[in-house]
């Protein structure tokens, strides 16, 4: 089956480096550049802004999908096909059929819990798809070191870690979610 869509969880700050709103941007110009549309939280800040305006250069689809009051607060894209969902978990929920691979890129506490929630749905069984988690500018560094120590301090089996796949290079990780 052929991808048509990626799902990217990322910060709704640009965060403190240039290399986290470069990775973005990387993502949604080859997003673009590969035919294969992006699923997003539909905001027009921070890296997910970045992101969906480079895949929109680069004549992408983009599909974003935000709760109401988000929407109220006049932080939503409306360059996109935007999707006004509920709640948050209405928003994963419609993000997640829409999607057939998921990717997370540098963010806060809500792009963990999207990217561990993902990850959760796969270990249940609830879907197949592959994660990835783009490790810009060695952001992620600590959090695979704790994500290590939940395998050696028996909380993890090596078959849940296998689950997601980790690099720096935009372009290999989507040959390795999109393959």
């Amino acid at each position: 089956m052929a991808m048509k869509r990626l799902c990217v969880y990322c910060g709704s700050r640009m965060g403190d480096r240039p290399a986290y709103r470069e990775a973005a941007a990387l993502v949604g110009a080859e997003l673009a550049r590969r035919g294969v549309g992006l699923v997003y939280g539909g905001g027009r800040i921070g890296l997910m802004g970045v992101v969906a305006d480079a895949c929109l250069r680069g004549g992408g689809e983009v599909i974003g999908v935000i709760p109401g009051g988000l929407f109220a607060d006049e932080i939503a894209h409306t360059g996109t096909d935007l999707r006004v969902v509920g709640s948050m978990h209405e928003r994963k929920a419609l993000m997640a059929s829409l999607s057939d691979a998921f990717l997370a890129l540098p963010g806060g506490i809500g792009t963990f819990e999207e990217f561990f929630e993902t990850l959760t749905w796969a270990q249940l069984g609830i879907h197949t798809k592959p994660v990835g988690l783009l490790d810009a500018g060695g952001y992620y560094g600590p959090l695979l070191e704790m994500i290590e120590r939940c395998e050696s301090e028996g909380f993890l089996r090596r078959q849940e870690r296998s689950r997601f796949h980790v690099g720096a290079d935009t372009s290999a990780l989507l040959d390795q979610l999109l393959a």
